[in-house]
């Protein structure tokens, strides 16, 4: 093969559409704008959904509920047992477990959570930790560090909280 021999795949070329070129061509008169009408003007762009001046499809039907979701706090899980390949004693952040390849992705959070079985004592910060991630890791003698907003505002939660008389 040789550079004389190389062409485009079939069908990876077109030719362009030549509009009001004659009737015969097919894009003759009206040149594809259909008959006559704001559309046929040229210039005119009619926004999605604009139905003419009639009252739109998406203001006609009644709305309901509500979305929560682009407020929501996401996390990256990292489970308990994944914890054990760290040495005994180690404090393991989030840049520990990224480093480890443990918390790799999008969100900035980090949550610990308590699935398998806690062999080593560590010291843990993470943004949150689920209550048997907690347990477990107290179990065995370790330390859990809330880090982040939330550690603020659970702060400042107990600090304002009175209280009870017995």
């Amino acid at each position: 093969m040789r550079l004389h021999d190389l062409k485009p795949r079939p069908g990876a070329k077109h030719r362009r559409k030549r509009l009001g070129q004659g009737e015969s061509s097919g894009h003759g008169k009206t040149s594809g704008r259909g008959g006559k009408g704001q559309t046929a003007r040229s210039g005119s762009s009619i926004r999605i959904g604009f139905e003419g001046g009639q009252m739109p499809l998406i203001r006609r039907i009644p709305k309901r509920g509500f979305n929560n979701k682009r407020h929501e706090t996401r996390y990256l899980p990292v489970n308990l047992d994944s914890l054990n390949q760290f040495d005994d004693g180690a404090r393991v952040d989030a840049a520990a477990l990224q480093g480890a390849g443990l918390a790799n992705g999008r969100p900035e959070n980090i949550k610990i959570l308590g699935n398998g079985e806690l062999t080593k004592k560590l010291s843990v910060s993470a943004h949150a930790f689920s209550a048997s991630a907690r347990t477990k890791i107290e179990a065995k003698g370790g330390t859990c560090e809330v880090i982040g907003k939330k550690a603020v505002k659970t702060e400042e939660k107990a600090a304002k909280k009175p209280e009870k008389k017995a």
